[in-house]
């Protein structure tokens, strides 16, 4: 303000601001600021734009030559961005809820990789979408080849965005039965085996338009800003929102010098949620305390869950049988996604009850084998089954769902089963508290009461839900939870504003060097976007920085490679079992033609067998 002359007098010598223009710092920063007191000429200049057109009109044409333009160019500049304060100011102010607002969802996976942060914005997507007037677009992650390889089961891959955009409408549409009007755009990422997650390569603010640049909601916001350099998304967009999906934090104190890790993580999660987002949405208080955080529960299951539930319910009524199977587990085989608990709840309860309760667990991931061999030696009745998409058809007759997990925010898992009416035994922790407003749910304290529950579940009926209780777990009234808590009802005060930016300038200084990067984990030459989104290639060479785990990485390589090096042995296999089928039909006296027709019946069973696996889709990790 002390370098822009607000206005001239007839001597052409800068005036203090008038009293009408000083007013519209309000606009911008939020709060009052005092009047100027001096005595000075106090203008008539009411408005932005009028004050717009005094720093760039007459005033200025009756400068000389190049010191004119610059003066011109400097003047623009400043009216430009006070004009986009101004609309910025404008759009905070506004409701979620009016009309034509543009909404960019950000999420850091993708299907047909079944977790939470793929799953839950999309359906948060479509859900939004389904009011004509409002634009919505979904960010997802493009993958390099050899890292689809790695993360996506089953094998499948795409060869463009345009495949797995198709891909993802088609799952979304099926699933909610909605049109699925929104638009999906893609940014280049990469797969980092030693966190088992998908990080950002670029700023990938830029693939978003500037037109379409109104409301962003940062799904895992911390996630998507560890290592982000490039444009603040403050900046460019007008409201932004993060949703807080995942405990991190639980995460780095499993790992080795996990105190270490949990320290410096909580720091930098605060850091970034706080600089890069007007408001933070928690799932549950399961995550750490964060800058302009409110808790709400703002995810549902969809449709098919409910008729699941709605059905046993009827069948229920009607005397029949409607639960066949018992317990089970399903989630991703990480030792931090509950593992650890449900290995040790099941072996207390054996050991106080002498009953070895069978339990069938859906689920691939790295520490597969681990959970195996451990559950083995302790003699427990677990039965491994794999990947599986809980809707499968095959998971809605067990009776009891078994979550003890400690590290979730909020459970999806948890939620389906409830609303497909299932038994689900759980502890007391925050990322439950939602759910045990729910009859069917099962909370224990100890693990005396694990048992009580377990018992409880095994030997009585789940009661069927009321129709408030079905309506508190569907997408529609979790959409409207989000719109309601997502508002901003405040602007920070000017001294939060200065000190966010001051501290978003530090966060960029330190993203901006390269070697600090690697050392901190965001990998090589990842800084800067390239050319186009398909164009980044991971290097095998990029193993984690200084805290992470470097073996998991090499052993995700190692994997790869095995598999890689394993294709033409099979390949090979099934040339010989061709040959062996065409023998057989020789030497029971049947033709050329039979020859090629046995020979194309089986190549037909293996293509089917093969689209079933890639096309069903349905044996996928939740």
């Amino acid at each position: 303000m002390q370098v822009v002359p607000w206005q001239r007098n007839s001597s052409g010598q800068p005036d203090s601001p008038s009293a009408a223009n000083w007013d519209l710092v309000p606009r911008f920063f939020g709060e009052e600021l005092p009047h100027p007191t001096n005595g000075t000429n106090m203008g008539s200049s009411s408005s932005l734009a009028v004050f717009a057109r005094e720093a760039n009109g007459q005033e200025l044409a009756a400068a000389d030559g190049a010191d004119a333009d610059a003066q011109a160019n400097g003047y623009q500049q400043m009216s430009d961005y006070l004009d986009l304060l101004h609309s910025r100011k404008r759009a905070q102010q506004k409701s979620l809820r009016d009309p034509g607002r543009s909404v960019a969802i950000v999420t850091t996976a993708s299907l047909p990789w079944m977790t939470g942060t793929a799953v839950n914005p999309l359906l948060r997507a479509a859900y939004l979408a389904n009011n004509e007037d409002r634009q919505v677009t979904l960010l997802l992650p493009w993958l390099s080849k050899p890292d689809q390889e790695r993360v996506f089961p089953n094998s499948v891959t795409f060869d463009s965005p345009a495949d797995q955009e198709a891909f993802v409408r088609e799952w979304a549409q099926k699933r909610t039965g909605l049109a699925c009007s929104f638009k999906v755009r893609f940014y280049p990422g990469r797969y980092a085996p030693e966190k088992g997650s998908i990080l950002p390569v670029g700023d990938i603010t830029q693939y978003i338009p500037d037109a379409e640049a109104d409301v962003a909601v940062l799904e895992e916001p911390e996630h998507l800003n560890w290592y982000h350099h490039g444009r603040r998304w403050t900046d460019k967009f007008a409201h932004v929102v993060g949703v807080m999906h995942t405990n991190y934090l639980d995460y780095a104190r499993r790992e080795e010098r996990g105190a270490i890790k949990e320290a410096l993580l909580r720091h930098i999660n605060a850091w970034v949620c706080r600089i890069y987002c007007h408001k933070v949405i928690k799932l549950s208080d399961a995550v750490q305390p964060l800058p302009r955080q409110e808790t709400m529960f703002v995810h549902g299951v969809s449709p098919n869950f409910l008729r699941v539930g709605q059905e046993k319910a009827a069948a229920a009524a009607e005397g029949q049988h409607t639960w066949g199977k018992g317990a089970y587990f399903l989630g991703k085989v990480l030792w931090a996604k509950g593992y650890t608990e449900l290995l040790q709840r099941l072996q207390e309860h054996s050991s106080a009850t002498g009953q070895h309760v069978p339990v069938d667990v859906y689920g691939a991931g790295p520490d597969l084998q681990e959970v195996q061999q451990e559950a083995a030696s302790r003699r427990l009745n677990l039965q491994f089954n794999g990947p599986r998409d809980h809707a499968d058809a095959s998971l809605q007759d067990y009776k009891v769902f078994i979550n003890p997990s400690l590290s979730d925010v909020v459970a999806t898992t948890t939620a389906e089963a409830l609303a497909m009416g299932k038994f689900v035994v759980c502890a007391e922790h925050p990322s439950n508290k939602f759910f045990a407003q729910f009859p069917n749910c099962l909370v224990y304290r100890t693990p005396e009461e694990f048992s009580r529950c377990l018992q409880h579940a095994m030997q009585h009926e789940p009661q069927p839900l009321s129709p408030e209780q079905l309506r508190k777990l569907t997408w529609e009234d979790a959409t409207e939870r989000f719109l309601q808590v997502a508002e901003l009802k405040q602007t920070p005060p000017l001294h939060e504003q200065l000190l966010d930016s001051f501290l978003a300038a530090a966060h960029q200084s330190l993203t901006s060097m390269e070697g600090l990067r690697v050392i901190a984990g965001a990998g090589a030459n990842t800084r800067d976007s390239p050319a186009s989104v398909t164009d980044y290639m991971p290097s095998e060479s990029d193993i984690g920085g200084l805290f992470d785990d470097h073996s998991r990485a090499k052993q995700t390589y190692s994997r790869t490679k095995a598999a890689k090096a394993a294709a033409p042995q099979a390949q090979q296999q099934q040339q010989q079992q061709q040959q062996q089928q065409q023998q057989v039909v020789l030497a029971r006296g049947g033709s050329a033609a039979s020859v090629a027709a046995a020979v194309a019946a089986a190549a037909e069973e293996e293509a089917a067998a093969a689209a079933a696996t890639a096309g069903g889709r349905a044996a996928r990790q939740q």
